[in-house]
């Protein structure tokens, strides 16, 4: 046989009874196209670890081998070996096979029920509710080496279910676990299970419950757990950080409503809300809306409004429930003209943006809830006013809104501590876009907190009584180019 024969031979083949296949191998095995690397298991690849090969097709390997084996317990649930190379399947015996790389821990247990699914049509695996009656039994060893996920995983698990399937689905589950645990003898794990979704479903106390997520959703403020995490990473480089303090420059009243209005220009019109410069002047001279679009000119009005007002932009939130009544009041005056998106009512439908899907209508209060220790834990100003901005942008919990929202709280932050605000032009749409995107898609914070400063930096700049003097300043940083058009200059 030709060397390249081994292009068509499988990577696994497993040492067979039958007499003539047995010396096919052998052949392989004495021309070298093939090698031993465990009992019963030969490979055509030459290259890679025994380990490396057996890890990546365990689970083709236990059935062929292991006909009538069934991966359960918490590899039912994860599908891979867990961090100490032990993978668990219930089998007609207890035993550890050893494996290059991987332990298998054998336990003597039922076959295959109706429900179980099976992988590559070889391998049986428990079906949800079998594994989460077996992640319930009693386990001597734990962590990594244990059968049995850690009670918290379990309860989040469970909490995943209602949270994104509602709670017939989780009714459904109880069902047919129950019948299971008949059927398996295992009604000591029903008891377990059933207080937790009872607890889950707040038909029952809450206090055996481990995991804040399972606890905040018995309480009734459930919250999306990947996105606190995000905000945890971006804290955690906010603390690391120093950051210079920008004072206020535009203190005269007329000085602090001209950056107000640009700022408001410049937050609509990345929006999408887009006027020519002298147009939006004369909205706000006038507070009057242009009849022909009327909508479009109260969302100047209404972002304007707020940031105009130094008494309002003083306001930070002092406790979980003020940041929320804080939010809804500001978007309550924002969006006042669009009543089709409900003005200071959190959304009653999921939003998303490009790829990118928000916080679940239904996780919205508890997320933004579970948010604020990071906010209090900061200290410097613009680390607060970064931190409270990105949570707003990434929970969005606005039908519509959210960015202005976002900038609204930012800047309320900075001018309470009597720092500068932030201006993001529409030049550096892409940039601030760009930094938002690394954070929520990457969970890369350096990029963002980099693009804020030199937002500031830039926004630094902006001061003065004179109106038609700031807007000089603001033109000669290409702050109104497009962002395909031009790069931000910050002039001194």
């Amino acid at each position: 046989m030709e060397k390249n024969s081994r292009l068509h031979l499988k990577e696994i083949i497993y040492a067979s009874a039958d007499s003539v296949e047995s010396r096919r191998i052998s052949r392989w095995v004495s021309e070298g196209l093939v090698r031993k690397i465990a009992s019963r298991i030969y490979t055509s690849n030459l290259e890679d670890t025994p380990e490396d090969i057996i890890q990546r097709n365990i689970l083709p390997i236990l059935g062929n081998l292991y006909p009538g084996a069934v991966l359960s317990h918490r590899s039912a649930f994860e599908y891979l070996p867990t961090s100490t190379h032990q993978i668990f399947v219930t089998y007609k015996y207890t035993k550890k096979v050893k494996l290059p790389g991987i332990t298998i821990r054998f336990m003597e247990g039922s076959e295959a029920i109706e429900g179980d699914t099976s992988f590559s049509g070889h391998l049986m695996v428990s079906q949800r509710e079998r594994a989460l009656l077996e992640n319930l039994q009693v386990s001597r060893q734990t962590g990594a080496d244990s059968k049995t996920l850690a009670y918290p995983q379990i309860e989040e698990k469970i909490e995943k279910i209602i949270r994104v399937n509602g709670e017939d689905e989780l009714n459904a589950v109880r069902d047919r676990a129950r019948e299971i645990s008949e059927e398996l003898n295992m009604q000591k794990e029903f008891v377990k299970l059933n207080k937790i979704i009872s607890a889950l479903l707040t038909t029952r106390t809450a206090s055996d419950l481990k995991s804040p997520v399972a606890i905040a959703r018995a309480a009734g403020l459930p919250y999306d757990q990947a996105r606190i995490k995000i905000f945890e990473i971006l804290f955690r480089e906010l603390k690391q950080q120093e950051f210079k303090n920008r004072e206020e420059q535009n203190k005269t009243t007329q000085a602090f409503r001209n950056f107000a209005f640009y700022e408001s220009y410049f937050s609509n019109y990345i929006e999408g809300t887009v006027f020519e410069i002298d147009t939006a002047k004369q909205i706000i001279a006038t507070q009057q809306p242009l009849p022909s679009r009327n909508e479009d000119s109260h969302d100047v009005l209404g972002t304007y409004q707020i940031l105009s007002n130094r008494q309002e932009m003083k306001i930070v939130p002092y406790s979980p429930e003020n940041f929320i009544e804080i939010l809804q009041y500001r978007h309550a005056t924002l969006l006042s003209a669009r009543t089709d998106k409900k003005p200071g009512k959190f959304k009653d439908k999921n939003n998303q943006a490009g790829d990118t899907s928000f916080v679940d209508m239904e996780l919205v209060r508890g997320t933004l809830i579970q948010s604020f220790d990071f906010y209090k834990a900061l200290t410097h100003p613009f680390a607060k006013a970064a931190f409270i901005m990105f949570v707003v942008s990434e929970v969005h919990p606005f039908l519509d809104g959210n960015g202005r929202m976002a900038r609204v709280m930012m800047n309320a932050e900075l001018s309470s501590a009597g720092h500068t605000k932030i201006i993001i032009p529409t030049v550096y749409r892409e940039d601030y876009l760009g930094g938002l995107r690394q954070l929520t898609r990457n969970s890369n914070p350096k990029v963002y907190v980099r693009m804020l400063e030199r937002a500031q930096a830039f926004s630094h700049t902006i001061h003065g009584s004179d109106m038609d003097a700031m807007e000089e300043m603001i033109r000669k940083s290409n702050a109104f180019k497009e962002s395909n058009e031009s790069v931000l200059k910050i002039t001194v």
